[in-house]
Formats: structure tokens, C-alpha cells, sequence
């Protein structure tokens, strides 16, 4: 089978169903697995921004972009015509994170290419885990999909154990900065099954954008900085404008040291297998002691005047 993935989360689902070698091409922002990297890019993000561009600067251009009626990916239609492949894998969910499946089956057409694409869409946990089985059903992989998801269905039930009785912490889980944007989707869903009550935000809804008063009013007690798309190191450069925002230093979050930022690209934004190393980074940020503390590297406390 001949797969082209156009969304990192596919990718790594992919990967971990065993089908590496079936990926015949992928994004520019597939990075994981390393074995991914190596290859050919089939989808090119068309923002014309700078590597130092500031949250503002991509938002201003994605909705610039999008305003214009002007698609945000470039399509490689010659090197889907000459892989021919059998599976496409993308979305619907984001219009900023992949190619929408509708321009996908356009582009298919023009090339006369008769590949099934198949959409991946999730709302919550739930959904991810429904997602890398239907992934496993049209790849003849569902055996290998099956002990995934069991493997993951264990590690949430070792962590819903962990935090089971204790008090929940009001979380705000901010997924962008300029301007602030909630956290969606998946997002909220694993902060309730991390033991918290997401604040300014609901289990399967939208990311949306805020004004920093709403978060002034809703006073979290705790606050994960999870840019989308933003490892940790360009999280922690993100999060120095956080000191800058008033409304957010009068939040009990910000007056007690619980300010947090994450490998966001790793761990959330991307609806896959690791997903559930963000649930139990969430729970080891909200209950310390409560499961273990999460390897070096994907979390820090954001320095605060606390």
C-alpha cells in the first residue's frame, strides 16, 4: 500500500501501526518519528513568515491568508501523480494544520489519481483513539491498531486510578498568546482526566480566541502555556511575553507560581499516539506526587513575580 500523509498526527500514527515503509511522502512539518524526516514532502505550508516571526505576525498572516480566500498548504500534485498512492490521510479539523480533505479530492481529480482519503477529525479522546483504529481498518493493520489503543486505554485508566477523589484544579490550557486562544478540541477532554475543570473552555469545542479580561475574571488556579505547533524551547521564548499581560498576573495561577509551559507540538496539539504522555504530563503538573513527573524536557514553570 502507497500512503501519503498530509497531517503530522497521521504521520505518527502511521508510523506506530507498523506502516513506515508504506509512507510514500509526507509534510514539512512531520518530524516524528525521525524516521519520518528523511521523507519526500508532498505538503508545503504557503505562510510567508519569518522563523523569528512573533505569535501576532502568524496570526495576522494566517488570517490574512484566509480572509483572501487563499490556501494555507501547496500541494505537490506532480509527486502525487507519480506515487499514485493507495491511501490519502488528512483533515477537516484545522484549516491551518493540513490540507482540507475537500482540496485534497479536487487536486485528485485534476490528476485522475483515485486514492482513498480518509479524514481525520477528532473532538476528543475518544475520537483519537476511533481514529488510529479506522486507520488500522484501512491498512489491514487493525490487530496492530487494537493493542495500540489498549496500550493507551491502560495508561489513562493508570492516571483516572492516580487522580480518582482528589479536588480539581481549575486549568486554563492557552494555546496561543497574540492573541490568546483557549484550548480545543481533545484539549479540555485531558485536563478532565487529568484530574482538573478546564476553565474558558468545554470538552470537544472549538479553540477559540479570548480576551485576556475573560481570564482575569475566571482567576485559574493553574495555567499551561501550550502554543500550537511550538516545541518547548520556542514555548519558553513564547512565554516571556506572559509578564507583559496584567490581566493574567492578578490570576491566582500567576500569584502562586502555577504558570506552566509545555512541548505543545509533542504532546497536544498533534491528536495521536502521544497524546496520552500529555495526559500524564497534565496530571503530574495539577497532582504532584499523583503519578511521576514527566521526562526532562517537556515542561517548565514559567518564571512568575509569585
Amino acid at each position: 500500500m502507497r500512503i501519503v500523509s498530509l497531517l503530522p498526527s497521521a504521520t505518527e500514527i502511521a508510523f506506530a501501526l507498523g506502516l513506515g515503509d508504506e509512507v510514500e511522502a509526507v509534510t514539512d512539518g512531520c518530524d516524528y518519528p525521525d524516521a519520518a524526516i528523511g521523507k519526500p514532502v508532498v505538503s508545503r505550508s504557503r505562510l510567508d513568515v519569518g522563523t523569528t516571526a512573533s505569535a501576532a505576525d502568524i496570526d495576522s498572516a494566517v488570517r490574512e491568508a484566509v480572509g483572501d480566500g487563499e490556501p494555507l498548504y501547496a500541494l505537490d500534485a506532480e509527486l502525487i501523480n507519480k506515487i499514485q498512492p493507495d491511501l490519502i490521510l488528512t483533515q477537516d479539523l484545522c484549516r491551518v494544520c493540513a490540507v482540507p480533505t475537500g482540496d485534497v479530492e479536487d487536486a485528485l481529480d485534476v490528476l485522475g489519481c483515485h486514492a482513498d482519503v480518509l479524514s481525520l477529525d477528532p473532538h476528543t479522546v475518544e475520537d483519537v483513539l476511533a481514529d488510529i483504529l479506522r486507520v488500522g481498518e484501512h491498512t489491514a493493520r487493525s490487530d496492530e491498531a487494537r493493542r495500540l489503543v489498549d496500550q493507551m486505554r491502560e495508561r489513562i485508566a493508570v492516571v483516572d486510578e492516580a487522580v480518582r477523589g482528589l479536588p480539581l484544579v481549575r486549568t486554563f490550557p492557552l494555546e496561543w498568546l497574540e492573541p490568546p486562544f483557549s484550548g480545543g478540541h481533545w484539549v479540555p477532554d485531558l485536563v478532565v482526566r487529568a484530574g482538573g475543570e478546564p476553565v474558558l473552555c468545554a470538552v470537544g469545542e472549538h479553540s477559540r480566541p479570548l480576551r485576556w479580561s475573560e481570564v482575569e475574571t475566571a482567576a485559574p488556579d493553574v495555567v499551561v502555556f501550550m502554543p500550537c505547533g511550538y516545541d518547548l524551547a520556542e514555548g519558553r521564548d513564547e512565554a516571556a511575553g506572559l509578564g507583559g499581560v496584567p490581566e493574567l498576573r492578578s490570576t491566582p495561577a500567576w500569584q502562586n507560581d502555577e504558570v506552566y509551559v509545555v512541548d505543545a507540538t509533542s504532546y497536544f496539539s498533534r491528536p495521536g499516539p502521544r497524546i496520552i504522555d500529555g495526559l500524564e504530563l497534565l496530571a503530574s503538573v495539577l497532582h504532584p506526587g499523583a503519578v511521576p513527573e514527566p521526562p526532562l524536557g517537556r515542561v517548565a514553570r514559567v518564571p512568575t513575580d509569585g
